[in-house]
């Protein structure tokens, strides 16, 4: 028998039935933060701009070509700006109809930032002007068509000859290609999913039309990005801190010993 008997257990009814629901809410309370750190596990917040890491294993292909308009240079400045202010290292490629290698892999992202003014608009133009852009060292001899190909095809180059692991490419691009260089666009992105080479676009207001043939062409299909517009909150380059998931867990763990602080049971029996 491991029952105490009581002559008045009936008068202690209450006090188990409350004892009982606490008992009760409380593992509704463990299952409930369970069910959400797993959740939050699942999804977490990594919705970044552009990953990058101390290791110099991005790749950014840059659009310069005539084809992108003053609005779109603005929102390469804010992209080039959210980089800049990163920890991480990259390398980088800027195309139009030709292309080449401005940054070798492993540069510190800080290095963009004197870039940044070339694409943003002056905050106090000339009295009577509108604001225009900064001249440039591409606009009248680099600046032309677009062919993509070039410079997903530099950047492959780069991505395949470094004899280590794969690194990202990311594409900043409106993705309006010349009809002429989509068949080597096509060969291009193929070596990339044969290579299985990982890319992720930044996209400067690209169509649909467009996007669909990057995520049709590559496996697994590329994560895009909006760029940020100018003078929006600059985005995140790193993934922050899971400080929702810490928190489900750590209250899980405050439920589970509440619990068992009333674990101990008292048993009875009417006699």
């Amino acid at each position: 028998m491991t029952a105490i008997p009581l002559a008045d257990a009936g008068a202690l009814a209450a006090v188990a039935r409350r004892t009982t629901a606490i008992r009760l809410a409380l593992i509704a309370v463990i299952l409930a933060t369970i069910a959400a750190a797993f959740l939050v596990a699942r999804h977490p917040d990594t919705h970044v701009l552009v990953p990058l890491s101390g290791r110099g294993d991005t790749i950014v292909v840059l659009d310069l070509s005539a084809s992108i308009s003053t609005d779109t240079y603005s929102q390469i400045g804010a992209t080039l700006t959210s980089l800049a202010r990163s920890n991480g290292r990259l390398g980088l490629v800027l195309f139009s109809d030709q292309a080449y290698e401005a940054l070798p892999q492993g540069t510190p992202a800080a290095d963009l930032a004197p870039l940044v003014r070339l694409f943003t608009l002056p905050s106090t133009p000339q009295s009577g002007f509108a604001p225009t852009l900064p001249p440039n060292p591409w606009t009248a001899s680099f600046s032309g068509g677009t062919r993509i190909s070039a410079g997903l095809g530099l950047a492959h180059t780069i991505a395949t000859s470094s004899g280590k692991t794969r690194p990202t490419v990311v594409l900043v691009s409106d993705l309006s290609d010349d009809p002429r260089d989509l068949t080597r666009l096509g060969s291009i992105l193929l070596a990339y999913r044969r290579d299985r080479i990982p890319v992720r676009i930044v996209g400067l207001d690209p169509s649909d039309a467009d996007l669909t043939l990057f995520r049709r062409a590559l496996t697994p299909a590329p994560k895009v990005v909006r760029a940020p517009s100018p003078g929006a909150a600059a985005p995140r380059t790193r993934t922050g801190f899971p400080w929702l998931l810490v928190a489900c867990a750590f209250l899980a763990c405050v439920a589970l010993a509440v619990v068992e602080a009333w674990s101990p049971r008292l048993e009875w029996a009417r006699t």
